[in-house]
C-alpha cells in the first residue's frame, strides 16, 4: 500500500509544473509568442483548486497570450481570463509577493485603455515592504529582477531590492 500511494505521489510531482520553468519562461514570454503559447500549455490544466502560485502564473500568462494574439475579440478574452485568475489568486493568497508581483508586472504592461492599473501603488508598496522579509531565494531573484527593469520604482526604491 504504502508503494502504491508513493508510486501516485511521485507521478504526480511530475505532471505539477515546475516553478522553476514556469518563473524563467514567464520572463522570456513577454517577448515571444512561442514562448507565450507553450506556458499557457504547460498552465492548461490548472484550475483555481490549484496552489495560488499556479494560478497567478496561469492569469499572468493569459494576459501575455492576449499580447500576443490577433483581433480584439481574442485579445479581450485572454486579458479577461488572465484577470480573473490573478485576482483569484490574490484573494487565496494576498500576502504572497510573488503573487503580488506578476499583478504589478501586468497592471504596469497593460494598455491605459483595459484600466487594470488600480492596484499598481498598493503592489509596489507590499514588494517595498516585504522584500527583505523574503526568505526563498528564486522568489527574490525573481521579484528583484524585475523591479530594476521597471519604470515604476526610481532609483532610490531599486536600491531597497
Amino acid at each position: 500500500m504504502k508503494f502504491f500511494i508513493g508510486s501516485i505521489l511521485l507521478i504526480l510531482s511530475f505532471l505539477s509544473p515546475n516553478l522553476t520553468e514556469i518563473r524563467k519562461n514567464y520572463i522570456l514570454a513577454s517577448d515571444s509568442k512561442e514562448v507565450s503559447e507553450k506556458l499557457y500549455m504547460t498552465l492548461e490544466n490548472i484550475t483555481k483548486e490549484s496552489k495560488p502560485i499556479l494560478v497567478a502564473y496561469k492569469g499572468a500568462t493569459a494576459t501575455l497570450k492576449a499580447k500576443h494574439s490577433k483581433g480584439i475579440k481574442q485579445k479581450k478574452s485572454f486579458f479577461k481570463e488572465g484577470v480573473d485568475y490573478l485576482e483569484f489568486s490574490i484573494e487565496k493568497a494576498p500576502k504572497n509577493i510573488e503573487i503580488r508581483c506578476l499583478r504589478l508586472s501586468v497592471q504596469e504592461h497593460s494598455p491605459k485603455i483595459l484600466k487594470y492599473k488600480k492596484n499598481i501603488e498598493e503592489d509596489k508598496q507590499f514588494l517595498i515592504n516585504n522584500f527583505k522579509r523574503t526568505t526563498d531565494k528564486a522568489i527574490k531573484k525573481f521579484i528583484k529582477d524585475y523591479v530594476l527593469q521597471s519604470s515604476l520604482f526610481d532609483a532610490s526604491e531599486k536600491k531597497l531590492f
